[in-house]
C-alpha cells in the first residue's frame, strides 16, 4: 500500500478536456502521472464513485469551497480520482462546477488504485472494484501526507484536513 514518502506509482489518469487548447484536446486526454506531478503541489482526494451520495454532497463540495485557501497555500493544482470513466467524470465536473478549481481524474480501470494499493471491493453494491476514499499531499510525484479513510467513512480526507496539512507541509 502506498505511504507517505513513496513515489506515485507509474500509469497515467484520463481528463475531459472541455476547451480545446495547452496541447490538449477535446474530450478524454491522457496524462502520464510523473509527467503531470513533476515539479507540483497536488492535493489529490479519492473517493469510490461519480455522483455518489457523500461524494457529491461533500467530498466535492469542500475542495470547490477550500479550492482557492489551498492554491493560496501552495497547492498548484487539485486533483479528484475515482474509478469512472473520463465521460462520467466530465459530466460530474460539469455537474459540479469544477472547471478552473479541480481537475476530474478518471482512474477507468482502477489501474491507479491497484497500484497504489488502494481499492475498494463494492461488488456486493453492484459497483465492482473501486478506489478507498483518501486524500493526499503529492510534492514533485512524492506522498508528504496520506488520509485514509475507513470504508464508509468521511472523517480524515475532507478538504479542511488536507488544508491544515498543506499549511504544515508547504508553509
Amino acid at each position: 500500500m502506498l505511504k507517505v514518502g513513496d513515489k506515485l506509482p507509474a500509469g497515467s489518469l484520463q481528463e475531459f478536456v472541455e476547451v480545446e487548447g495547452n496541447g490538449c484536446s477535446l474530450g478524454p486526454n491522457t496524462f502520464d502521472i510523473d509527467k503531470a506531478t513533476a515539479g507540483k503541489k497536488i492535493a489529490v482526494f479519492a473517493l469510490p464513485g461519480a455522483f455518489t451520495p457523500t461524494c457529491s454532497a461533500k467530498h466535492v463540495p469542500g475542495y470547490m469551497e477550500r479550492a482557492d485557501a489551498l492554491k493560496a497555500a501552495g497547492v498548484d493544482e487539485i486533483w479528484c480520482v475515482s474509478v469512472n470513466d473520463a465521460f462520467v467524470m466530465g459530466a460530474w465536473g460539469r455537474d459540479q462546477k469544477t472547471a478552473g478549481k479541480v481537475r476530474m481524474m478518471a482512474d477507468g480501470s482502477a489501474e491507479f488504485a491497484k497500484a497504489a494499493g488502494l481499492t475498494l471491493d463494492l461488488g456486493a453494491r453492484g459497483m465492482g472494484l473501486r478506489s478507498q476514499r483518501y486524500s493526499m499531499l503529492v510534492v514533485d510525484g512524492v506522498v508528504k501526507t496520506l488520509n485514509i479513510e475507513a470504508p464508509g467513512k468521511f472523517e480524515v480526507s475532507d478538504a479542511g484536513t488536507m488544508l491544515a496539512q498543506v499549511k504544515a507541509q508547504l508553509g
